[in-house]
């Protein structure tokens, strides 16, 4: 199976998740984050027809550029007749209900979420709480490389700033809300690691509130350490806690708070496969599963595909990325889907991935089992899967007959007990090669073997 991105699909500076960068180098330069800005302001006046905006929402994670960006961006949209609203840091699913529940015409979060704090990022949201159609950030690009200067303001039409002093308060509670006051967390002992991220005051909050036990770690910011050793892409310190502690469950949140890696009692890993496995049985147990399955990428594991399927229940792959899942969910009517990375939505309650939310989830189903997390979590037994990435230069090998017959033959070679995928990366001039099987020895092989050929393709 080889994935292409179309030239359809290209644009200039959004990828799949906003627009990314190092920091003060472009794109991610105060200049850009005004063009932006000024952009997105131009455009959506557009789409409603010359009408007066009121206001956009801002948000960051604990990076030392957020203060950049945040003033820059603030600047471009008063320029264009728009009140801001300022939130500091909060994690992004805040920022998506912020945005809706404050009735604003766009929600800014300005974040890179699990990359490292040298490193930043601008992602969009509609007034509806989701990210921006493809087709509005590409007339943004447009716009950012025009001339808007004709387009600003008379100085009596200028926005406003000001900031939302309850904003977490907000997020604390719209979050509790996912479970019901009948129910309690009491009696349970759990490590946070906030990743000295966004949500380093929240997540430690909004669980004292439903009367957890909780211990926080990686909640100490100080502009450089967002993602240093803590959070979802670095478990260490979190599996070294939770037994420490003789903790029930320990989460493990990224830069934004947008995706969620546990760990059980035991100090083992849980990755967003097996979460999503839970819920999937705990909500159709529950009556409240809609879609009839559940949507992930094709990043998943087998073993989780084969366990829907073994209880009757669908399951759905798109490309990588939240993005490609959430629109799947909406136009199908699903409402539980995700990512093996962590990003997990659950759309009965948000219109993103929300870490938060999803361990509220995941607690309240351990609590109801009254099981350890390692039984309660451990739903299935995972195919052996590898990764390699394939660097080249110039044109993509991909589209060579010799890769295309190699990749056809390693899929035949699983006989039905495996499954190969060749993606070309979205930022990097990479092919990315996976392969999984009930075979350890050959799923090794085969991607070893597809690395050769791509290799030599590209060499050509």
């Amino acid at each position: 199976m080889t994935q292409n991105n179309t030239p359809q699909s290209k644009k200039k500076y959004f990828g799949t998740d906003g627009i990314r960068g190092k920091a003060n180098s472009f794109p991610m330069t105060a200049d850009m984050a005004l063009k932006v800005a000024m952009a997105t302001g131009s455009v959506l006046r557009t789409a409603r027809g010359g009408k007066h905006m009121d206001r956009v929402v801002i948000g960051k994670d604990t990076r030392l550029s957020g203060y950049m960006l945040e003033q820059a961006m603030s600047a471009g949209f008063i320029s264009m007749g728009m009140d801001v609203i300022l939130v500091g840091p909060i994690p992004t699913p805040g920022i998506a209900k912020l945005t809706r529940s404050l009735r604003a015409d766009v929600g800014v979060m300005i974040s890179a979420s699990h990359n490292p704090y040298q490193d930043n990022g601008i992602k969009l949201f509609g007034p509806d709480g989701f990210k921006l159609e493809d087709e509005i950030e590409r007339d943004i690009e447009k716009k950012i490389d025009a001339d808007l200067s004709a387009e600003l303001v008379a100085p009596e039409d200028l926005g406003k700033a000001n900031r939302l002093d309850d904003a977490l308060g907000r997020y604390i509670e719209s979050l509790k809300r996912s479970i019901p006051r009948t129910e309690s967390l009491a009696g349970l002992k759990v490590v946070v690691d906030c990743a000295h991220g966004a949500a380093y005051k929240v997540a430690p909050q909004v669980l004292w509130e439903l009367e957890v036990d909780v211990i926080a770690i990686g909640n100490t910011p100080d502009g450089r350490n967002i993602n240093d050793g803590y959070g979802a892409t670095s478990t260490g310190a979190l599996q070294e806690a939770v037994v420490d502690h003789g903790a029930d469950l320990g989460i493990a949140l990224d830069g934004d708070a947008d995706r969620l890696i546990m760990v059980d009692e035991k100090g083992d890993k849980i990755d967003g496969d097996q979460l999503m496995a839970a819920l999937a049985l705990w909500f159709k147990e529950q009556g409240t599963l809609r879609g009839g399955g559940l949507v992930a990428t094709v990043m998943s594991n087998l073993g989780l595909e084969r366990l829907m399927k073994a209880n009757g229940l669908d399951f759905i792959r798109t490309d990588v990325g939240d993005r490609h899942v959430v629109e799947h969910m909406r136009k199908e009517g699903f409402n539980l889907g995700g990512e093996q990375s962590g990003h997990l939505i659950m759309s009965d309650y948000a219109t993103t991935g929300d870490g938060l939310l999803a361990a509220l989830q995941i607690l309240n189903y351990i609590k109801h089992k009254k099981i350890p997390a390692s039984e309660a979590l451990n739903m299935f037994v995972p195919c052996p899967q590898r990764l390699r990435n394939v660097r080249f230069s110039g044109d993509s090998p991909l589209h060579t007959d010799t890769v295309r017959n190699a990749i056809s033959g390693a899929q035949k070679k699983f006989n039905g007990s495996g499954r190969v995928l060749v993606r070309p990366s979205g930022t990097e001039s990479l092919i990315r090669v996976m392969a999984e099987g009930d075979d350890a020895d050959m799923v090794d092989n085969v991607v070893n073997d597809l690395c050769d050929v791509i290799e030599k393709a590209a060499a050509c």
